[in-house]
């Protein structure tokens, strides 16, 4: 399947910002079930300053803010092949080791509620397990918007018994972890069914034996398949966000996020 993406952030101050250098992970790489057929990136506002690989093998560009800018506007687009692996990214690879994926994190820190949800998983072997897990999360947590922010914990949103596909994947990695499963955070984009979850989105996957790693998107209740498009992973939302840094000044008066995500 190819995939047309745009991504659109803008920030609006009402006063100019002294300084600010932000992150951007908007990128996809060629690797298992996708092939990047284009992309670019652009900014208005703010000057590239660096482009590196971070340990968790994410494409990162750093920018700064230009001298009395009150707007900063970052534009990702471009097109992806997809092809259906029944959620099976594969063997792991990169820099970071794979006991890494065990390491409690504070925003996938395991709780009580999270420890009685791992309680009910079930399943003849490990990858059964985590179709269980995934199965468990979805009946237990209602996907609704605005009832939580990108700080919210697993534990948090288990008692909320609400959230979005951040708060989804951070349960599941939780709960895998603590089977001792390695676990870790996938950003990207999904062709969208029309409804309520939008097209920037997040999964989980999880490191089975035989098979390496696997997605599972409790949000949808399903594997990831060939309408999914990764750009980061890592040990939770704060190693993938698509834009994160430091900003000295006013905080922005407006912040908008436009995604589109076409076949």
């Amino acid at each position: 399947m190819r995939l047309k993406i745009s991504h659109m952030t803008e920030y609006s101050y009402a006063e100019a910002v002294e300084f600010a250098l932000q992150r951007l992970r908007l990128t996809p790489l060629d690797c298992p079930g996708q092939r990047v057929v284009s992309w670019q990136t652009s900014v208005t506002g703010a000057g590239r300053e660096a482009v590196y690989t971070d340990h968790f093998g994410n494409r990162v560009e750093l920018v700064s803010i230009n001298d009395g800018a009150q707007s900063i506007n970052i534009m990702a687009m471009g097109e992806v092949e997809t092809e259906e692996r029944n959620g099976v990214f594969g063997p792991h690879v990169g820099y970071v080791p794979l006991w890494l994926y065990l390491r409690e994190t504070p925003l996938t820190k395991l709780g009580k509620l999270a420890k009685d949800l791992a309680k009910g998983v079930e399943g003849d072997g490990d990858l059964a397990r985590m179709h269980s897990l995934m199965s468990a999360i979805a009946s237990s947590v209602e996907y609704r918007k605005d009832a939580t922010d990108t700080e919210t914990t697993a534990e948090q949103a288990l008692e909320l018994k609400a959230g979005v596909c951040q708060d989804f994947a951070h349960i599941f990695i939780a709960v895998a972890r603590h089977l001792g499963l390695p676990a870790r955070y996938v950003s990207g984009y999904m062709l969208d069914d029309g409804g309520t979850k939008a097209a920037s989105h997040a999964w989980a996957e999880a490191h089975i034996q035989g098979l390496g790693w696997v997605g599972f998107d409790p949000a949808n209740e399903i594997c990831p398949d060939e309408r999914y498009v990764r750009i980061a992973t890592g040990l939770d939302y704060s190693d993938t966000a698509p834009v994160s840094g430091m900003r000295i000044g006013n905080a922005p008066e407006m912040i908008t996020v436009a995604v589109s995500v076409e076949q």
